[in-house]
């Protein structure tokens, strides 16, 4: 954290267009997130999130300041959670509604992700000469995208462990008996503190980074199976 703090602060200008990149990479992934998550609800038939404002990508909508601020310096955080009312959902099984709502979100970053991997293999075709007014905007693109990337990837993965009140506890409430995953849900006021931990201790932060890893590196075969890479 502090080695990142210093990066942007210690670089000139160059240091600055880094730090302004993450902020609106935070403020895009954090926004894609969430909307995703109330799109589901309001396609299988709730639309508690469009009633309350939230079916936008509008960042203030769906900030919170302190998983935020965690996606900002760490690369894992979390938005406000749109609010769903399973009770509305067009489907029979309120559970398999729920897990379709809590993956959107995730999977949506996980696309996002891909598709910025993409782009920044496609731009590394067309690599402008150096010392150019293109080559400073492909620089620039270049970190937008790179930004991306890992933001996106690392937002989807911490978002999947299931721990309140990220979506994959809200996905073990359709693959587990309501006993269990209701004696879970006993320890959801812990649930910041885990995170905190998870965010602070070297063994789950690099956990978490290589599955961070693993998954672009998985990204970057499926894009050199592509006929034109």
């Amino acid at each position: 954290m502090i080695s990142r703090l210093q990066s942007w602060f210690s670089n000139g200008w160059m240091g600055i267009v880094n730090l302004l990149i993450t902020v609106l990479c935070v403020f895009l992934s954090l926004s894609i997130h969430e909307f995703f998550h109330g799109y589901a609800a309001y396609k299988l038939g709730d639309g508690t999130a469009k009633y309350m404002g939230r079916l936008n990508l509008k960042p203030s909508s769906h900030l919170d300041p302190i998983g935020a601020i965690c996606l900002f310096l760490f690369g894992f955080g979390w938005a406000n959670p749109v609010p769903v009312n399973p009770n509305n959902f067009k489907i029979k099984s309120r559970k398999l509604g729920m897990a379709i709502t809590s993956l959107a979100g995730p999977v949506s970053n996980l696309l996002l992700s891909f598709i910025a991997l993409l782009l920044v293999n496609i731009m590394y075709i067309f690599v402008p000469e150096t010392n150019s007014v293109a080559y400073s905007v492909f620089s620039v693109l270049e970190a937008v995208f790179t930004t991306l990337v890992y933001m996106n990837t690392g937002l989807a993965i911490f978002n999947l462990l299931p721990i309140p009140p990220l979506d994959g506890s809200k996905i073990l409430n359709a693959v587990l008996p309501a006993r269990i995953y209701f004696k879970i849900m006993q320890y959801e006021q812990y649930g910041f503190i885990i995170l905190l931990l998870i965010l602070n201790l070297p063994v789950f932060s690099n956990l978490l980074t290589m599955l961070q890893y693993g998954v672009i590196r998985f990204f970057i075969q499926i894009i050199e199976l592509l006929p034109f890479f």
